[in-house]
């Protein structure tokens, strides 16, 4: 028995908050999710921060700092939505996004938008029901829909950047930041907080 209680510690060293331990404590990992602090006026965030709804948009809770990151959005319901990346600068305000320099993103009429710019229109265009997802890996911005490639690669993505979706006239997104409806493409995986990549 002694040594079984010696060595609980070491064996489960992720569950104990010690000063001297590199890991990280499971009870301080913290879920990627749809930040209520970064969000339109009019959006409501509901279902522990990964459903989208009202006007405007919102940012995840974490940059994408790591190499290669992937996540999803079902459309639940449509109307007017957009998905992609955003800078902090992003006016959450003023959708659809894609209009100015700090978003890319893939909106509803399936045209792919950044700088005021339609880089891409895509066919088929996404509808409810569908899985939109998003790869980047710090070159490409791709996106998905349910599961392949709608090819429209989207490079020059500047600065650091969040994942950002909009909703407006009804439509409503459920985010995915891990247990995915569709396998992320190798060497993606979901997004992680950079205290969780060192």
């Amino acid at each position: 028995m002694f040594a079984v209680n010696a060595l609980l510690p070491r064996l489960c060293c992720c569950f104990f908050e010690d000063d001297a331990d590199d890991g990280i404590p499971l009870s301080n990992m913290q879920p990627v999710i749809l930040d209520s602090s970064k969000v339109g006026l009019e959006c409501v965030i509901l279902k522990g921060g990964r459903r989208l709804c009202g006007a405007g948009a919102a940012l995840a809770n974490a940059p994408l700092v790591q190499n290669k990151s992937y996540f999803e959005v079902k459309i639940q319901t449509t109307g007017t939505w957009g998905v992609g990346l955003a800078t902090q600068k992003c006016h959450l305000d003023r959708v659809p996004l894609g209009g100015d320099m700090s978003s890319w993103v893939l909106r509803s009429d399936g045209n792919v938008c950044h700088d005021g710019e339609v880089i891409y229109t895509t066919s088929p265009k996404p509808d409810e029901g569908d899985v939109v997802s998003c790869t980047y890996d710090h070159i490409e911005l791709n996106f998905f829909l349910n599961g392949k490639s709608l090819q429209c690669p989207v490079s020059g993505v500047r600065g650091r950047v969040f994942p950002v979706f909009y909703v407006g006239d009804g439509a409503i997104l459920d985010v995915a930041f891990k247990d995915f409806s569709f396998p992320a493409p190798d060497t993606f995986d979901e997004i992680m907080f950079e205290q969780n990549i060192l």
